[in-house]
């Protein structure tokens, strides 16, 4: 039987010591980033010019896709049904040890909530990709990851239901890579909320037909999209809806870029990132 040791007064002192700087930190990080971040992309805004398209494809509902996606070039994932769900995990093309960090994506940001103007980081620090259209305002999951075999069989039963977890190794194998490369994933179109109390929850309301996601591409870059359900979807029959891909051209980024400039984070990724192309 393990024995229970509880904190002594001088662990609560210290314990709340540290809560009390990482609300200060939190404060400051939060403060200014609400005021700076561009309001959410309209469904009828932002329409595909086909002078920009490179290539498209539509992903069947619980299927995936791998691509290449050029620095400057630009990733928009539409959820046509309404019902589909988009995790996405991405390396840097010429170095994949690099790989996306969903941990430092959050707490780098202080925030879950990956709407227009935030960025997914790399586990060096580094910008990935900048959020530059989003009709969801942020109705995306950085927490819970992707359903794997087991699950699918709990929660489906006995059949030929695609999952998340081996969809992702199968796109990493394709790349060249392996499920040593993988780490959480980022799904889109999956609108998942976390309570007060900490506990998920699946906010379908959010959920629309032809929303759109757009992802700017900040370096060369490998990525895996799997289109299975997320594994809070609350819908019992195996059903999930088609994910489309479009690879987009984009305009030279200003100076001003609200991925860029809305926090001080956001600079020092960008620093970080500049820094590295430079080299």
């Amino acid at each position: 039987m393990d024995t229970i040791v509880e904190p002594t007064e001088a662990d609560r002192a210290a314990m709340e010591a540290h809560r009390a700087r990482y609300e200060a930190l939190k404060a400051a990080g939060t403060g200014a980033a609400p005021l700076a971040l561009p309001p959410p992309t309209g469904l009828a805004e932002a329409p595909l010019d086909p002078a920009r398209i490179v290539a498209r494809e539509t992903v069947p509902g619980g299927w995936y896709s791998t691509l290449r996606l050029a620095r400057g070039e630009a990733l928009r994932l539409i959820d046509t049904a309404g019902s589909g769900a988009a995790a996405l995990f991405a390396w840097n093309a010429a170095d994949p040890s690099e790989r996306l960090n969903h941990a430092d994506t959050v707490k780098v940001q202080w925030t879950t909530r990956l709407a227009k103007g935030r960025v997914l980081l790399s586990d060096m620090g580094r910008v990935l990709l900048s959020i530059v259209e989003d009709t969801t305002d942020g109705a995306h999951d950085p927490l819970v990851g992707v359903s794997n075999a087991a699950g699918t069989l709990a929660k489906y039963g006995p059949g030929t239901f695609r999952n998340g977890r081996d969809n992702l190794v199968q796109g990493a194998l394709k790349l060249g890579l392996s499920r040593r490369d993988l780490a959480p994933v980022v799904t889109f179109f999956a609108p998942v909320i976390v309570a007060s109390d900490g506990r998920f929850a699946w906010g379908e309301a959010a959920r629309q037909a032809g929303a759109f996601v757009e992802l700017r591409a900040e370096m060369d870059l490998l990525l895996v999209v799997s289109a299975a359900p997320h594994p809070l979807d609350p819908r019992p029959d195996y059903a999930p809806g088609p994910i489309e891909l479009v690879r987009l051209r984009t305009a030279p980024v200003a100076a001003d870029d609200p991925c860029r400039t809305a926090t001080p984070e956001a600079r020092r990724a960008f620093e970080n990132t500049d820094f590295w192309l430079a080299g």
